[in-house]
């Protein structure tokens, strides 16, 4: 695990390891690469899901609502028949 999150935890040295521990005798070694793997991957899809729903925020505006796309109708004169 990365010191990031074990200080988010607020787990100390020891604290980590026994987990760590458990973790190996409940899943065995040949199991652990497929699980990192796969905690890599969620993470991953988390993060691009959260950057995606961000950048959906930032266009819709200030207020968070979507704003109409206007049509410019000036730029386009009629001729009196």
């Amino acid at each position: 695990m990365t010191p990031m999150i074990a200080s988010i935890l607020n787990f100390a040295g020891p604290d980590m390891m026994i987990i760590l521990l458990i973790v190996f005798l409940l899943f065995g070694a040949k199991k652990l690469p497929e699980l990192a793997r796969g905690m890599g991957r969620a993470v991953k899809e988390f993060s691009a899901a959260r950057d995606e729903i961000e950048k959906e925020l930032n266009q819709s505006g200030p207020s968070g609502v979507a704003q109409p796309k206007l049509l410019d109708t000036t730029s386009k004169q009629t001729s009196a028949p």
